[in-house]
């Protein structure tokens, strides 16, 4: 019976040294879907994303990714698998057509569809202007393009792309993006690593990562209602001030200030949140506004992180 999941992690680690960079990840990666990793530099996404493709072999554990039993076989994954890595790792001096044409060569790509696939991709990607110009002279979001093209060319179950949009302008991660939804509804499973909390919205279901550990996975709407916090919205006349008071109390997990407004944390087992703040601020001298809201992922990520800590 064939499996709902592209992707099945049992107790995958990695070891390099002393440095634990993997830790016992357990993940279901659903086919079709676009599943995030959720983490800051040195949280384990990247060692993640090559042992399950099958460029470091696991110090523990065990996943089958695409029925392709990880460690074991991994050349058997190569013709079914895109990978994007963060740096532009095509070349430089050979042109966009010359990239696709190399690209199309490496995975035995059928001669006589060759053409016909890359003029495809030219338009797809909006780079037919820039099929004859060098690689290397091209601005980051058309390099990203290009890079996407490479990684789909042969026609890919799961794709894999480490922290693919963090060299790129906001419009060209837009853009980005679009076409990552348009993979997904024609069926590729994308598994993308992002610190972008913006990013990790749009993802159907995520994993957040913490040096190594998995301390949270679901939808973002899933997360966003178990952070077992209520959020505190604080409009602060002196907003530097209001946070100097709120950081004292015991009660206050956290305070985050965003321009003139703050975002205060505070487990659910207190009692009232506005109560809380609204007396620490009084007894501070200070006035503000302050309204419960609802959680973003950012939230989340701090929540997460912070019982990791203390646990």
């Amino acid at each position: 019976m064939a499996s709902d999941f592209a992707i099945e992690a049992q107790g995958l680690s990695k070891s390099f040294g002393d440095l634990r960079a993997v830790s016992s990840l357990d993940l279901k990666v659903p086919k079709g879907q676009i599943y995030g990793f959720l983490g800051p530099n040195g949280s384990g996404k990247s060692t993640t994303i090559r042992m399950l493709c099958g460029l470091l072999t696991p110090t523990e554990g065990s996943a089958d990714v695409l029925g392709t039993r990880i460690p074991g076989n991994a050349r058997l994954l190569k013709p079914r698998i895109g990978y994007m890595t963060q740096k532009f790792s095509l070349f430089v001096d050979l042109t966009v057509r010359e990239n696709l044409q190399f690209i199309a060569e490496i995975y035995s790509y059928p001669a006589a569809d060759r053409r016909t696939r890359i003029d495809e991709l030219l338009q797809k990607y909006d780079l037919q202007m820039q099929s004859a110009q060098l690689a290397g002279t091209m601005s980051g979001g058309q390099k990203q393009r290009l890079a996407l093209a490479c990684a789909v060319l042969h026609h890919p179950d799961l794709l894999l792309l480490d922290e693919p949009t963090s060299a790129v302008d906001p419009q060209s991660r837009r853009d980005f993006w679009a076409n990552l939804f348009r993979l997904a509804e024609n069926g590729t499973t994308i598994l993308v690593s992002t610190h972008y909390m913006d990013e990790a919205e749009r993802c159907h279901r995520l994993a957040i990562l913490d040096r190594g550990v998995k301390v949270a996975d679901g939808t973002p709407t899933e997360l966003q209602a178990k952070t077992g916090m209520n959020i505190v919205e604080v409009s602060a006349e002196d907003p530097y001030a209001a946070q100097a008071a709120l950081a004292k109390l015991d009660k206050v997990a956290s305070v985050t200030q965003l321009g003139v407004r703050l975002r205060v944390l505070i487990p659910q087992q207190y009692g009232d949140p506005l109560e809380i703040v609204r007396g620490a601020l009084e007894a501070a001298q200070l006035t503000a506004r302050t309204h419960i809201t609802e959680a973003t992922l950012e939230d989340v990520f701090v929540a997460v992180t912070m019982k990791a800590d203390d646990a």
